[in-house]
């Protein structure tokens, strides 16, 4: 072992036990709550839209570089529709639209409760936009609850990239989400990801502060 390794070998040591010593069991984020939504790539945003359409940002998210665009669209399901459903951005290399559990039964769709890009077996669904229709095979999911965190934050808590961990809420509906993935990129900004029929189920407000549970 080097001397740059032993030197960062010995900053781990000290990160972990600072941690254990003033953190102990618990260490505590701030939740994100997320309403359904629809990420585009070029190719399907020129369809609904246009050739060429560049996206409008109408407000900036927490997670660096992510923003709420002003254009929406409708989903078009089996039983039902559903208008004004935000777009957000930049555009993605492949689209997702993500439900709520809820959604599920107004729009005739059988839940596909995944990671955001894993797409393979999931549900379609037709979206209209001012322009054109969009036919989706594949691409529907019901997002599975996780956490976002930096890789400083990350090597802080201790948690690596598609750990699973327990998150407890305190509060008159306080619970625990059991089996919440850990998602880990240097671009990241610690936050709880839950969607509105999960944060409404537990009370919670964007910006409250809950518990890892180790």
């Amino acid at each position: 072992m080097d001397e740059r390794e032993s030197i960062r070998k010995v900053i781990e040591n000290t990160v972990k036990d600072y941690v254990k010593r003033h953190l102990g069991e618990f260490s505590t984020i701030p939740v994100g709550i997320s309403n359904r939504h629809v990420h585009l790539s070029k190719e399907h945003l020129d369809v609904l839209f246009g050739k060429g359409y560049q996206m409008n940002e109408l407000y900036k998210l927490s997670q660096t570089g992510q923003y709420a665009a002003k254009e929406v669209v409708t989903l078009i399901g089996v039983k039902g529709v559903m208008e004004g459903v935000r777009i957000l951005g930049p555009v993605r290399r492949q689209s997702q639209v993500e439900i709520l559990m809820s959604d599920t039964y107004k729009l005739g769709i059988r839940a596909a409760i995944r990671d955001s890009g894993s797409l393979e077996h999931t549900p379609g669904i037709a979206i209209l936009g001012p322009c054109g229709v969009l036919n989706m095979d594949s691409g529907v999911i019901v997002a599975k609850r996780h956490i976002h965190l930096s890789c400083d934050e990350a090597q802080m808590l201790n948690l690596e990239d598609r750990h699973e961990v327990k998150i407890r809420i305190s509060g008159e509906r306080g619970l625990s989400f059991e089996r919440v993935l850990v998602r880990v990129d240097p671009t990241f900004n610690a936050e709880f990801h839950v969607d509105m029929d999960e944060a409404n189920a537990a009370g919670l407000q964007k910006g409250d502060m809950v518990q890892i549970v180790r």
